[in-house]
C-alpha cells in the first residue's frame, strides 16, 4: 500500500472486501494517507464502484462487499465441526440460489446462567469477518427452530373428526391431536410429519407432510429416509450439469482399453466402480503384475459446482432393500461413473508388481482410460474356478480369471505368513418377496471370489499410505488433531479410487505426515466417511500431493 497515492480500482476493491467491518471514506483516506484533491478523486472512485455494484453503501456512508453478510444477522446453528466449534448459517440462506453458505463460527462466550447454544437454535448475533469466514458473537438466543415429529396418523372412534398422531420415536411418549383443518389430507394409517402448534404442555399439532401408508412395506424405507433427513430430489442445477456430462477424452491418460479389466460384484449390485486385472510379471519369476482401477468420479464432479454441492450434502449413496438414494444423479452413478462393459471410462489405476512371496516390489499410480471386458459376479466367478464356467466367462479363464486367482493366492499366503487379522464374520442376507415383505433371512455365503476382490482392492493401501505420508510436508502450525489427519491420509491412500473422491486429503496441509502408515485403515473402515469429489489436477502444488506427484 503506497502512502500518499490514490489507490487503483482493484486495490480499493480488495481493501473493502478484506475489511472485517464496513469502512467509510475517512478510514480509507487515512489508510492511504490521502489529502486535499486526492480525497475528491477517492470519492469519485467510490461512487463508480457503488454504481457498478462492486460495493454497497449504507446510511452511515460506509462501504462493504455486497456479498458480505450484515454486521447483525439471525443465524441457525446447524452442526459441530471436528474441533468442537458450533457452525451456523444465515437463517434465510438458499444454497441452490446463493451457493454454499460462508463458514460462520460461534465464538465461545459465557452463557450468564442461561442454556448454552446448541444445534437447532436460532440466535441473533454480531458478525465479524475473518477473511472469507465469519466469527459470530451471540446477542441473544431466539429459540429453537420448528420441531418436526414423525408419527402414525389415526382417527379414534368418537373423536368427532379429530386425528391423533403417535410418534415413531419411542422416547416421545406424548401423542398429538390434529384438528380436521390441520390434517392436510392425511388418512388413518398414514405416516406423517407433524409440527406442534402450542406450548410445551399443548398436545395440538398440524400435519406438514404425508410420507406414506403404514400398510405398504415400502413405507419403512420412506420412514428411514424422512427420519434421517436424507435428500432424495436433486437440485435442478445439479441435474442439468449431470445431463451435460459426456465421454472423457483420452488426453494424457494411460490407454488401458485393450487390457481385459473386469468388474466382479454381487448379483444385486447397482453400480460397478472398480475393476481388476492380473498377469505374470516377467521381471519377477512366480510373481504377478496387478492392476486395480476405479472410476474417476472427479472428472465429472468439479469443485464447488452444483453436482459437488449436492453430493457433499448427501455424503454417500444410501441403500435400502427396495430402493437406493444415490449420491449422484442417475446419469452419472449408473452411466458415466459406472464401469459398464465395452464402454470407455476414465479411471484411476494402481499398478503393482508382486514377487512370488507376495512382497510388493514396484508400484505406480495412473490416470487412465479403460474398457471393461465383462461384468462378472462372485457366484459366476466361483463356479468358473470350480470347473463350471459359463459361456461368457469361458474365453476369459486363461487371460483373466486364472491369473487373478494366482495373484490372490500369493497375496493370501503373504497375509497368513505375517499373521494379519482376518475377521471372517457371517453376513446376513435379507430376501424380499414379491409383496415387498421379508421372505427369508439367511447367511450370505462367503466365497474365494469375495476374498479375491478384497485382497486386490486393499493391496494399494500400504504403498500409497507410505508415499502419501512421506510426501505430505509437516506443517509449522498443525491445524487439526492428529486423529483427523490420520483420517485424511487413510481417505487418500486406501485405494486409488478414494483419492479422487474425498475432500479431506485436499484441504489445507497439516500434521498428516506424523501419522504412521501402519495406522491407516482399509477401505471398509472408512467407507462411511463423507467425500467431496474434487479434480486432483486442482491441487498440483508442493504442499498437497497428488497421485501423479507421488508415483515413483
Amino acid at each position: 500500500m503506497a502512502k500518499g497515492k490514490v489507490p487503483t480500482r482493484d486495490e480499493l476493491l480488495a481493501f473493502i472486501r478484506d475489511s472485517a467491518t464496513p469502512v467509510g471514506k475517512r478510514e480509507i483516506a487515512r489508510a492511504w494517507g490521502l489529502k486535499g484533491d486526492q480525497r475528491i478523486e477517492l470519492k469519485e472512485l467510490l461512487r463508480d464502484l457503488r454504481d457498478s455494484g462492486d460495493i454497497s453503501a449504507d446510511r452511515a456512508k460506509t462501504f462493504r462487499d455486497p456479498e458480505a453478510l450484515s454486521d447483525v444477522a439471525v443465524l441457525e446453528i446447524v452442526r459441530v465441526d471436528d474441533d468442537g466449534h458450533l457452525i451456523a448459517v444465515p437463517r434465510r440462506h438458499d444454497e441452490e440460489k446463493d451457493g454454499p453458505p460462508p463458514r460462520i463460527e460461534i465464538a465461545p462466550q459465557a452463557t450468564r446462567g442461561g442454556p448454552a447454544p446448541a444445534v437447532g437454535d436460532r440466535v441473533l448475533a454480531n458478525l465479524k469477518r475473518r477473511g472469507k469466514a465469519y466469527e459470530a458473537r451471540i446477542i441473544r438466543r431466539l429459540g429453537s427452530g420448528p420441531r418436526k415429529i414423525l408419527g402414525l396418523y389415526e382417527e379414534p372412534e368418537g373423536g368427532h373428526g379429530m386425528g391423533l398422531v403417535s410418534p415413531t420415536d419411542r422416547k416421545l411418549r406424548q401423542s398429538f391431536e390434529i384438528r380436521p383443518a390441520d390434517k392436510e389430507g392425511a388418512m388413518p394409517g398414514d405416516i406423517v410429519w407433524v409440527e406442534p402448534t402450542g406450548g410445551t404442555l399443548s398436545r395440538r399439532a398440524r400435519v406438514l407432510e404425508r410420507v406414506g401408508a403404514m400398510s405398504d412395506p415400502r413405507t419403512i424405507s420412506l420412514i428411514a429416509i424422512a427420519a434421517n433427513d436424507i435428500p432424495v430430489d436433486f437440485p435442478q442445477a445439479a441435474l442439468e450439469e449431470a445431463d451435460r456430462a459426456h465421454a472423457a477424452p483420452l488426453g494424457h491418460r494411460l490407454d488401458l482399453r485393450d487390457t481385459p479389466l473386469v468388474t466382479i460384484d454381487g448379483e444385486d449390485a447397482r453400480d460397478f466402480d472398480d475393476a481388476v486385472f492380473a498377469e505374470p510379471d516377467p521381471a519377477q519369476p512366480g510373481g504377478w503384475r496387478l492392476l486395480v482401477a476405479i472410476a474417476d468420479v472427479a472428472w465429472y464432479v468439479r469443485h464447488d459446482k452444483p453436482l459437488d454441492r449436492a453430493a457433499y450434502r448427501r455424503g454417500t449413496s444410501v441403500y435400502f432393500p427396495d430402493r437406493v438414494v444415490p449420491m449422484l444423479p442417475e446419469a452419472l452413478s449408473n452411466h458415466w461413473c459406472s464401469l459398464v462393459p465395452r464402454e470407455d471410462r476414465p479411471v484411476l489405476v494402481a499398478e503393482m508388481s508382486i514377487d512370488a512371496e507376495g512382497h510388493l516390489k514396484r508400484h505406480r499410480f495412473h490416470r487412465a482410460m479403460m474398457r471393461s471386458a465383462a461384468r462378472l459376479t462372485y457366484t459366476r466367478v466361483q463356479r468358473a474356478i470350480d470347473g463350471a464356467p459359463d459361456a461368457e466367462i469361458a474365453p476369459l479363464m486363461e487371460p483373466v480369471i486364472r491369473p487373478l486367482y494366482g495373484a490372490y493366492k500369493v497375496l493370501l499366503a503373504a497375509r497368513e505368513k505375517r499373521g494379519a487379522l482376518d475377521l471372517d464374520l457371517p453376513e446376513r442376507q435379507v430376501t424380499l418377496g414379491t409383496d415387498g415383505r421379508i421372505a427369508e433371512i439367511g447367511v450370505r455365503e462367503r466365497l474365494d471370489s469375495h476374498k479375491l476382490i478384497e485382497e486386490s482392492t486393499t493391496s494399494p493401501t500400504p504403498p500409497s499410505s507410505r508415499r502419501c505420508a512421506s510426501s505430505w510436508p509437516r506443517s509449522a502450525s498443525p491445524c487439526r488433531p492428529a486423529r483427523a489427519c490420520g483420517r485424511a491420509i487413510s481417505i487418500a491412500c486406501s485405494a486409488p479410487s478414494r483419492a479422487s473422491r474425498w475432500r479431506a486429503w485436499s484441504t489445507r496441509p497439516c500434521c498428516a505426515a506424523r501419522v504412521r502408515p501402519s495406522t491407516v485403515p482399509t477401505i471398509s473402515a472408512i467407507s462411511a466417511w463423507r467425500w467431496r469429489a474434487m479434480p486432483i489436477s486442482r491441487h498440483r502444488s508442493a504442499a498437497i500431493p497428488t497421485w501423479s506427484s507421488i508415483a515413483p
